[in-house]
């Protein structure tokens, strides 16, 4: 087999001689700088400890190549073949003969079986929760590695597993993987580590004797002949080096910037150009989220009062230029969100826990508070206020206190300055009923280190989801994650209920199935009121000094810079490039 998909047949054959949007004649040459907020301090992207450098994957090569058109479909990559066992309880890949690293030596199935065995044990938690349904990895030969699984249920387990990066064994011997390191790391990808100069910069050089350049996953691509990250202290410093040019590209992720930040010179002058390009990418669900270890935030009742004092039409009027869609479920964009009441479907998983989840699951539809938009929502403040008090606050001196006279208060932790506009007008609109919030910006590295162990009370958390959610959703929301430091179980969710529902969606024996046990598993978790939802774009908005060829459009499921080229006669065009950023660690 030449690749593997959950939702049919893939769309391009055997012979596809390269993905459908790319330029195969794309020039190589010329340079690409990609900004990065905060420091790093570590090569080894796949650990818990350390913060990782910000393009490392591109060093190292996957056993599949996931096609950014279509979805839940991966391609042959290092793995030149697929070979599936009649009883789906296992998978075997072929490693490609021509596979090198970048040391000349040859990638093996026993690299791959080492990287498993590595990643599970010695990597980033997250991986022992995603491969969890996998009992044994046998490197056959040189060219053979399998795997096989505790039964035939997890359907998306080949795919996950094609999306393992192969480490190599031999750089390893006589060091501690789980030790975070500045040491060049060695890989098989397009590109390989040239230079660092530690939480400052990252370069990139293109391995010109590559050996899959001639692949279909990677012809037009991997274009420029070094890629390099800079880093900024903040997104506002970041901001005025893009426009001085100290930095190409720029992903816009603030709407007020968007709308009014780009009257600048270079724009002007036709020198930056900018686009907003539509895509299909579920945007899974993004919000203020309450940790559930913290004793004030475990009654339902009051998570639901501080949802109804998000005034987010206020926000999107005020603060984003309308440019925005309020969230309303966990897998929104997408064909696998909930809405209105459980269909036929639902409702036959769903009654399984009647009695264990709210009961106006099944008698209403969920629906985010909408306001007026004048941010002073008194009619959802008496609501609030209504629901804290029979959760057992009462309001004495203008302070929400318990039958102990503790306060309310609580601290939301926040990496990004940006996020403060947003947050302090939350903050304004809980003092109104007496709950005191503050408002802790802290560096990237510290706010890593809070969220690995828990150390929070409220934070901004962003759910990604695909169109094809499965054992990653072990991860988010099961008991066992919320007690292990470094999960993304950022809520601390334990519930027996969620975690039936997981493992439903995670052994979904076909298409519609899934949709069912998604939307099921969607109501419980906004019935449950966890997270304050926020909001959604269904673009990626992008701006760029104007010296980039690039392909006639973009993948339908993300932005894909890999396929980007440099135009020499266009940089030639712009003015001189200015002297190395401020980069600050």
């Amino acid at each position: 087999m030449h690749a593997l998909s959950l939702l049919g047949e893939p769309g391009l054959p055997a012979d596809f001689p390269h993905w459908p949007w790319v330029n195969p004649s794309a020039p190589k040459g010329g340079e690409l700088v990609r900004p990065a907020v905060g420091s790093f301090d570590s090569l080894n992207p796949y650990i818990l400890r350390g913060t990782q450098a910000a393009g490392l994957l591109q060093v190292f090569d996957t056993l599949l190549a996931s096609s950014l058109d279509e979805a839940s479909t991966e391609y042959a990559h290092l793995a030149s073949g697929i070979e599936l066992p009649a009883d789906r309880r296992g998978i075997t890949f072929l490693i490609h003969e021509r596979a090198r690293w970048h040391d000349g030596k040859p990638v093996t199935a026993a690299d791959a079986a080492w990287t498993f065995n590595t990643l599970r044990e010695k990597g980033h938690p997250f991986y022992r929760a995603y491969w969890g349904d996998v009992t044994e990895v046998v490197a056959e030969d040189a060219r053979r590695l399998t795997f096989r699984f505790k039964d035939d249920k997890n359907r998306e387990l080949g795919l996950i597993l094609g999306q393992m990066p192969v480490l190599p064994q031999h750089a390893w011997e006589g060091r501690d993987f789980a030790q975070p390191s500045l040491d060049l790391p060695l890989g098989s990808g397009p590109y390989k580590v040239e230079r660092i100069e530690a939480g400052r910069s990252i370069t990139y050089r293109r391995v010109a004797d590559y050996w899959g350049r001639d692949l279909p996953t990677v012809k037009g691509t991997a274009n420029f002949d070094t890629i390099r990250f800079e880093y900024f202290r903040d997104t506002a410093v970041l901001f005025e080096a893009f426009k001085a040019g100290q930095v190409d590209v720029r992903q816009e992720n603030i709407a007020r910037l968007w709308a009014t930040g780009y009257d600048f010179p270079a724009f002007r002058q036709g020198q930056v150009k900018r686009q907003e390009i539509p895509n299909e990418v579920p945007t899974g669900m993004q919000g203020f989220a309450m940790n559930l270890r913290r004793p004030m935030f475990q009654d339902r009742r009051v998570r639901e009062a501080l949802g109804l004092m998000f005034d987010f039409e206020w926000m999107n009027a005020n603060l984003f230029y309308g440019s925005y869609k309020r969230t309303t479920s966990y897998f929104s964009n997408s064909e696998l969100a909930s809405s209105g009441l459980p269909s036929e479907g639902e409702l036959l998983i769903l009654s399984a826990f009647r009695g264990r989840v709210p009961e106006e699951l099944f008698t209403s539809e969920y629906r985010v508070p909408v306001s007026d938009g004048s941010n002073t929502n008194r009619e959802a403040a008496r609501r609030a206020l209504a629901l804290l008090q029979a959760a057992g606050w009462t309001v004495r001196d203008r302070k929400l206190v318990n039958a102990q006279n503790q306060p309310f208060a609580f601290e939301m932790l926040l990496s990004d300055a940006t996020y403060e506009r947003i947050a302090l007008p939350y903050v304004q609109s809980l003092a109104r009923l007496g709950i005191e919030a503050r408002v802790r910006t802290v560096d990237p590295a510290q706010y890593q280190k809070r969220m690995d162990e828990f150390d929070y009370d409220m934070t901004v958390a962003l759910f990604p989801q695909s169109l094809s959610p499965g054992n990653e959703q072990r991860d988010f929301f099961s008991s066992d994650k919320a007690r292990e430091p470094g999960s993304r179980n950022v809520i601390g969710i334990s519930d027996p209920v969620v975690d039936a529902l997981v493992e439903l969606v995670i052994a979904a024996p076909d298409r519609q199935a899934l949709i069912d046990r998604c939307r099921a598993l969607d109501r419980v978790l906004l019935w449950g009121f966890y997270v304050v939802p926020q909001w959604h774009l269904s673009a990626f908005r992008i701006a760029w000094w104007d010296k980039f060829g690039k392909p006639e459009r973009n993948p339908r499921y993300a932005l894909d810079l890999a396929s980007w080229w440099v135009e020499p006669a266009r940089e030639r065009a712009l003015p001189p490039k200015p002297a190395a950023p401020a980069a600050t660690p």
